[in-house]
């Protein structure tokens, strides 16, 4: 992502995971993990909207995790259609989590499914401080309800997920969305919005 990002490891159920680590000039704040899009369309975490988030976080404070999911880049394992992919998040956070220390959950498209169950999954005195799903699939994948302070940003004219599906998850829950207009799936030429957007709602107080 930049010249500071340090690329390393970290043991995952189905063996080793290839991660992207960038801390913070400061003190962090805490650690945001974000996960990639689908590992079957192209998705890995050089993606352009995982990267944009993740700078996003990286000047809020947050030391920043990328991870490529099993069989993806140098990370050993397969497709296991999102329930090893959501194993492979949760060893991703317990690996660069110390304990009590703040954590944020964010995806992108697919990965916001898998941060979304990986966040409803951990115990509840270690469920993260925030959740921030972009684009969310929530089309073809079944999100569980999430926290009411998650952030959820979504793009007027997805052209992959319809902004429909969203809205139809979000409404049960009086869960706000963050629609974009005119805005596609991939953010193309909005990526600037979507990082200003991002910092706007996961800005602290004061």
């Amino acid at each position: 992502m930049n010249s500071q990002t340090r690329m390393t490891t970290c043991d995952g159920p189905a063996g080793t995971l290839e991660c992207a680590l960038d801390a913070p000039a400061g003190a962090a704040i805490g650690v945001a993990v974000v996960c990639h899009p689908h590992p079957q369309f192209g998705g890995t975490m050089d993606n352009k909207v995982v990267q944009t988030v993740a700078r996003a976080l990286l000047a809020l404070g947050w030391s920043t995790v990328r991870f490529n999911f099993r069989g993806v880049g140098a990370s050993a394992g397969n497709w296991d259609d999102g329930r090893g992919e959501i194993d492979d998040a949760l060893a991703v956070v317990a690996q660069h989590r110390a304990p009590s220390q703040p954590l944020l959950l964010a995806g992108f498209s697919f990965g916001g499914y898998v941060a979304a169950e990986a966040a409803s999954r951990l115990p509840e005195a270690q469920r993260p401080q925030r959740l921030l799903l972009v684009g969310p699939s929530t089309e073809k994948q079944q999100l569980p309800v999430v926290p009411e302070d998650t952030v959820v940003i979504h793009g007027e004219t997805d052209e992959v997920v319809p902004l429909a599906a969203t809205l139809a998850w979000a409404q049960p829950q009086s869960l706000s969305v963050i629609v974009l207009p005119g805005v596609g799936h991939f953010f193309h030429g909005q990526l600037g919005w979507l990082k200003r957007v991002v910092t706007q709602q996961l800005q602290s107080p004061g």
